[in-house]
């Protein structure tokens, strides 16, 4: 009788702790948020599998027990579904979707067990020597940063400086062929010319400023063009009653009373494919180089010993606050269209913010970059769309310094997955501008899912 007392009076404490962890379970995301809820329940089941384990003779085997197990498991892949974007659900529940936490493998006998030979066990603490042991989410971070997300310097500046040697033979050229359309200086833009680390060599941008005349140009806001679209502006010819047409260089590209990106753009390409001899070019630069056909973009294709990348060469219209970068691309609904570009305003403002708090805004950023590049279902998912979305988390006070790297990571994921759910990721500087407009919906269940992976098991991903 006191046997029994003592059994009944042990499952119920089993039953009121697992009450509790039921509780804590159906609670956390309230408290928590989806990080913090995701974390909580991996672990929590691991607790209560312990105590499952414990409170149960060593041969028994409940299938209630791991049926409830894994319904448990599943709701929390859903609940993070559900909390990220609905759309996501479906897609969340196909076969080839892992479970969280796979079942053990059956164990055999000690008699049937396979020896492993001494070469197997060299190979085995080999490959365990190269693979460094990572327990936190934290540590498989900024071991991913280390050896993945950033390429070896002495690479990127051979690559610098072979971008800059065809940039100065560009300049040269289009300065004998073009005396007539006055150009700055070619300057590296992008990561290159702003000295950050790059997750991979196979692009580079170079940027011709065109010298306007202020008093016979300006820059008309996208909002007041007749496509009423803040991403695209216009650049307009004044004075035509003071100054009669002509009186400047860039007249001859004009067209309907703007400039013409796609007249510039059609003339330098002509130049770029046909008065340039690149294979000459190429064999003193120890490099081959080959300008793209095609009359709506300037592109060079670069094939190195070591590397291979594009060259973009982008025609810039720009003020002091301002940069417009000429969008000739076939499909663009009209000829005189030009890319208002916040690229050096967003590079400037992450590391501004970097400065002032030791933060790791521009090395998370890295990180992501690096994902997305390297993940086929995040490869829509640009640069851009991952710098804006840095810095709408910092409109709330947060911890960025080195320690909290995991936490802000899982905090970009999570506003990732809610501006993809809107279908509407605002610009930082101009809240009007939606920079998810190129995105199908196709492509944002795709980069949607790609994102619940890593949300759920960051490891698959950064373990390389």
């Amino acid at each position: 009788m006191a046997e029994m007392q003592m059994q009944k009076k042990g499952k119920k404490g089993d039953d009121g702790i697992s009450s509790v962890l039921d509780f804590l379970l159906a609670n956390a995301r309230l408290v928590l948020g989806v990080g913090g809820a995701a974390m909580l329940g991996i672990a929590t089941l691991a607790v209560k599998r312990l105590i499952d384990r414990a409170a149960s003779p060593p041969d028994e085997k409940d299938p209630e027990l791991k049926v409830e197990q894994k319904s448990l498991e599943e709701s929390w892949k859903e609940a993070v579904l559900l909390k990220a974007s609905p759309k996501l659900v479906k897609k969340a529940k196909r076969a080839d979707l892992s479970a969280s936490l796979p079942a053990p493998e059956p164990s055999q006998p000690a008699a049937e067990s396979v020896a492993v030979s001494a070469s197997e066990e060299e190979d085995l603490l080999a490959s365990a020597k190269k693979s460094p042991i990572c327990f936190t989410l934290q540590e498989i971070l900024l071991d991913y940063y280390s050896n993945e997300a950033c390429m070896s310097e002495p690479l990127v500046e051979t690559v610098r400086q072979l971008v800059l040697d065809i940039s100065q033979k560009l300049q040269g050229f289009l300065k004998a062929k073009h005396p007539e359309m006055p150009f700055s200086a070619l300057k590296l833009g992008g990561s290159l010319g702003h000295g950050l680390a790059l997750t991979c060599i196979d692009h580079a941008c170079l940027l011709l400023p065109l010298i306007l005349e202020p008093d016979l140009w300006t820059f008309l806001p996208g909002e007041e063009t007749i496509l009423n679209d803040p991403q695209f502006w216009m650049v307009k010819r004044v004075n035509l009653e003071y100054t009669a047409r002509g009186s400047s260089p860039w007249d001859r590209f004009m067209l309907g009373g703007y400039l013409s990106t796609r007249t510039i753009v059609e003339t330098l390409s002509k130049t770029i494919v046909g008065s340039i001899n690149w294979p000459s070019v190429g064999t003193v630069l120890g490099c081959t180089i080959k300008p793209a056909i095609a009359l709506d973009e300037l592109k060079l294709q670069v094939t190195h010993q070591d590397f291979s990348l594009t060259i973009d060469i982008l025609p810039v219209a720009e003020t002091k606050d301002t940069v417009l970068l000429a969008y000739a691309h076939s499909t663009a609904p009209a000829e005189n269209l030009w890319h208002r570009s916040f690229y050096r305003d967003e590079i400037g403002k992450l590391q501004d913010l970097d400065s002032t708090d030791c933060g790791v805004r521009q090395k998370c950023l890295q990180i992501l970059k690096s994902i997305c590049k390297n993940h086929p279902g995040l490869c829509r998912l640009t640069p851009t769309h991952l710098r804006h979305v840095l810095l709408h988390i910092n409109n709330k006070p947060s911890d960025w310094t080195e320690g909290a790297l995991s936490d802000r990571f899982l905090q970009v994921v999570e506003a990732l997955i809610g501006y993809l759910d809107q279908g509407f990721l605002p610009c930082y500087f101009n809240d009007k501008i939606n920079l998810f407009t190129s995105l199908t919906e196709e492509d944002i269940d795709e980069i949607g899912y790609g994102l619940y992976q890593i949300f759920s098991q960051p490891e698959s991903l950064l373990n390389k």
